[in-house]
């Protein structure tokens, strides 16, 4: 059961209403994320801000979502593992590229170094060791690689804290939230 139950639309001032509708119309349904974070209109817009942001930068959308399974992993965000699942394949990821992507690793040099990158950045809190950040590089990151997986880490944090302390109840096809051995 949600500790934060999601907004209903009909409930929305007229602001938010009209941007949950756009959340509809651009996904076909409004996530219960979107529907929770909507009690709160300015952290929804920032999601919704900095989501188009990092859309359009030079990570591809498979690469997006090794970093939002690795970090929901480290968060243990149940409804962001089931969504992001979901949301890889959409984007082309194998079930064994999902489980790879939350242990931290990946199925090439660039995805190990991606989701690696992604878990230690949370489980460091940013602090990564420079030795690490020197793998990452040589696994083939770039500087702006690593900066925007800095900016999909905040955003993921952001939506795995949300659904966290909301309790979120999850709206896509469940995952096992543990890794299985």
């Amino acid at each position: 059961m949600s500790y934060i139950a999601p907004l209903d639309p009909k409930q929305a001032d007229a602001e938010t209403a009209g941007t949950l509708e756009a959340v509809r119309k651009k996904v076909g349904m409004v996530p219960r994320l979107y529907a929770t974070l909507a009690k709160a209109p300015a952290g929804l817009k920032g999601l919704l801000q900095i989501s188009e942001a990092i859309a359009g930068g030079k990570l591809t959308a498979r690469e997006r979502e090794i970093v939002a399974l690795a970090v929901a992993q480290a968060n243990r965000c149940h409804y962001c593992l089931s969504a992001h699942t979901l949301l890889g394949k959409s984007a082309g990821m194998t079930v064994q590229e999902t489980i790879q992507a939350r242990s931290g690793l990946g199925g090439d040099a660039r995805g190990a170094a991606i989701a690696g990158s992604a878990k230690a950045l949370v489980e460091q809190r940013g602090q990564v060791a420079q030795r690490a950040l020197d793998d990452f590089r040589a696994a083939g990151l770039s500087e702006e690689d690593l900066l925007e997986i800095v900016a999909n880490v905040a955003a993921s944090t952001l939506t795995n804290y949300a659904n966290n302390v909301a309790r979120t109840e999850i709206d896509f096809p469940v995952v096992p939230a543990q890794l299985v051995a």
